[in-house]
């Protein structure tokens, strides 16, 4: 390992052991705190301030200053929730999940989508409570030994090992012989994906992951919006929206295109109701967009 492999390893799992020792809530508060604080002041916090300025034009400049604050918080608590996700439970009170549209979800067979919305690591650990296991994608960490740390934390999350697809085409084949053999998957969604196909998000053409629209398609599997709602310090809801209609019109390529807006239209719909819970920190637009959506605001 590289030394500075070695520093950003060993700092990961000097944080994560100090978190892992505070109590949930107070590890979701301190986390969020800090990065409510730190986040602001980094440069990539001018990425969140030009997609606020392009999607949302009417917000003021403290507006935006304030929902960036926010997406920050969000962020922080996540990774301080992250080591407690193995111990919170269903408990009326204090630290825990709850869930929201418990119906719709099915033990297999099925396409949950989601966004970097909320407490999305929560996801497949709330879900498996219920008897649910589904697989997903990740992007791994640049650092191969704290790509292995976040993973087995999320497997002790869940509370058993599950397959994980990294991004690329050697997941998708993953991906697929999962599917094929009947199991079910889970991706978030809102993401840049050069390859993949221009669809409307939040009213800009951005290109879009179509993976989960072409595999819902192609096996007719349910595709099952969710997503996390922080109602406290590591107190979480989950709520599990009903299947989105599979287009069927013959032509393929039309019906990925329709689903995959759909999809995009319940994602940006969340966010526009609680705007802070998004991690507008992605490039998640080409600059020209970006910078064309800018322009047509000023004139």
């Amino acid at each position: 390992m590289k030394w500075l492999d070695y520093i950003e390893f060993r700092a990961a799992w000097l944080l994560l052991t100090l978190l892992r020792r505070l109590d949930p809530a107070t590890a979701s508060n301190m986390a969020g705190g800090v990065a409510r604080w730190v986040g602001p002041l980094l440069p990539v916090s001018r990425v969140a301030d030009r997609n606020l300025r392009a999607v949302m034009p009417g917000l003021s400049r403290a507006e935006r200053r304030r929902l960036i604050r926010a997406v920050w918080e969000n962020l922080g608590r996540t990774v301080g929730e992250l080591p407690h996700l193995a111990s919170l439970d269903f408990t009326a009170t204090g630290p825990g999940f709850a869930i929201e549209g418990v119906e719709n979800l099915r033990a297999e067979q099925m396409i949950a989508v989601s966004a970097h919305y909320g407490n999305w690591e929560a996801l497949p650990a709330i879900i498996a409570r219920h008897g649910v296991l589904f697989s997903s994608f990740y992007r791994p960490a640049r650092n191969r030994e704290v790509d292995m740390l976040i993973n087995r934390l999320r497997a002790a999350a869940v509370g058993q090992d599950i397959p994980m697809f990294p991004k690329g085409a050697a997941g998708a084949r993953r991906a697929v012989a999962h599917l094929t053999r009947g199991g079910a998957l889970g991706m978030l969604v809102d993401q840049k994906l050069n390859d993949g196909i221009e669809v409307p998000f939040l009213g800009l053409p951005a290109m879009t992951a179509h993976a989960a629209a072409a595999f819902a398609l192609r096996y007719r599997y349910p595709v099952i919006p969710g997503r996390i709602e922080r109602e406290a310090p590591a107190r979480l809801r989950l709520i599990v929206e009903a299947p989105l209609p599979l287009p069927d019109s013959g032509d393929r390529d039309a019906d990925i295109q329709a689903l995959t807006r759909a999809i995009n239209d319940r994602l940006g719909t969340w966010i526009l109701a609680n705007p802070g819970a998004w991690l507008w920190l992605h490039r998640r637009w080409a600059k020209e967009t970006i910078a064309a959506a800018l322009r047509d605001h000023t004139t």
